[in-house]
């Protein structure tokens, strides 16, 4: 008991403490809106002003920058919309009714999306419920909004901003870890021909197919913010490797599928496995957790493509001492990965497929050993 209540308090000060910059940049946005909106723009109560920067950054965390825009200006439309409305109908039941109505259907036809509209219904219902009419702060709060969100994006842009390489660390990590995890597993499934093992690194794998979908997500939040923040610009170079990455190492992730399942065919069909096919895969298994450290520490890609040129002459060993048609196919499979991985450490493609090329001919140039015992009995 005591056990899981300090696992859980520790998790909880980690979430607190990933969420301090958020809270800064929320409290920095809302006081610098209303300043504005109050001090220098002379709006006696201008509470939509903080209300759409702390808005426009709470609902933008870890989302594209497209959202937070849709934030800013659905607001200030729903808004707008609603102080235009209340002068010629007044407010009522009906009245609102209408406002979101009508708040909805132009959000929609302008194209936005589900913040845009939902904003966009909200600000008018605000105006239209709640503010009372009969001031003279008509259309100024529509002026707020479009300072708060204004603000909002500025203060995500300057004050604390994430680390784009951070972002895209993070996401990347788990993506890395299972793929190499995977092809780890696979080696040790043929080294000892567990079936049972290939099976669970196959599946295993599809925990790394939503880390995919998370690795892009946070590539495209964290090229936003390089783009956008002044003081992120200097990390858009070593982005750049990530951005450039991103498609091989996809790539890579559905050669693995593929490469795992020959394995259990391998397996199940009492094929050849040579020692020169399980170090294949370490050495595979290697050069993925290589690319992983060398995005992380920003390192030339030294040891990542030492590791795949290995990978590739073992493959090349294997083919050589005799395999069966699946294991044909994993060391097809190896040299595909091996060149997507070197591709994502920054290779282009005739330097990758020209180092793949000679490490197989390296192998090829060395006299074949003796085939195996079953394969001289079937000829």
């Amino acid at each position: 008991m005591e056990v899981a209540f300090k696992a859980t308090l520790q998790r909880r000060i980690q979430r607190t403490r990933g969420s301090l910059g958020i809270a800064v940049q929320a409290a920095v946005a809302a006081g610098i809106a209303w300043f504005i909106a109050h001090n220098l723009m002379h709006h006696p109560q201008p509470y939509f002003a903080p209300i759409s920067a702390v808005a426009t950054l709470a609902v933008s965390v870890g989302q594209r920058m497209r959202r937070a825009v849709e934030i800013v200006l659905g607001n200030a439309f729903g808004i707008l919309l609603g102080e235009a409305l209340i002068l010629v109908i007044g407010r009522g039941a009906w009245q609102i009714s209408l406002v979101v109505v009508l708040a909805i259907l132009v959000a929609i036809f302008a194209g936005g999306g589900p913040s845009l509209v939902m904003q966009s219904a909200a600000g008018a219902v605000l105006v239209v419920a709640v503010i009372p009419a009969n001031d003279e702060y008509l259309f100024s709060r529509f002026i707020d909004a479009i300072v708060g969100g204004g603000v909002g994006l500025a203060v995500m842009a300057l004050v604390l901003p994430q680390n784009p390489l951070t972002v895209v660390s993070r996401a990347a990590g788990p993506l890395l870890d299972d793929l190499a995890d995977g092809v780890r597993l696979t080696a040790e499934a043929l080294e000892h021909r567990d079936r049972s093992k290939a099976e669970e690194a196959l599946t295993d794998l599809g925990e790394a197919e939503k880390h995919l979908a998370a690795f892009e997500e946070a590539l495209t939040a964290a090229s936003e913010i390089a783009t956008l923040s002044p003081i992120r610009w200097g990390k858009r170079g070593a982005l750049a490797q990530y951005v450039d990455g991103q498609d091989h190492i996809a790539r890579c992730l559905r050669n693995s599928r593929v490469l795992i399942r020959r394995s259990v065919s391998v397996i199940r069909d009492e094929e050849p496995v040579p020692t020169a096919l399980v170090s294949s895969l370490r050495s595979l298994a290697d050069t993925i957790r290589w690319v992983h450290r060398e995005y992380a520490e920003e390192l030339p890609p030294d040891a990542s493509r030492e590791a795949a040129i290995r990978s590739v002459r073992n493959a090349s060993d294997a083919y050589l001492s005799g395999l069966g048609f699946s294991g044909s196919v994993i060391v097809a499979q190896v040299r595909s990965m091996a060149t997507d991985l070197l591709r994502a450490g920054g290779m282009d493609s005739r330097e990758a497929e020209r180092d793949v090329r000679r490490a197989v001919g390296k192998a090829s140039s060395k006299p074949p050993p003796p085939a195996p015992k079953h394969f001289t009995q079937l000829t």
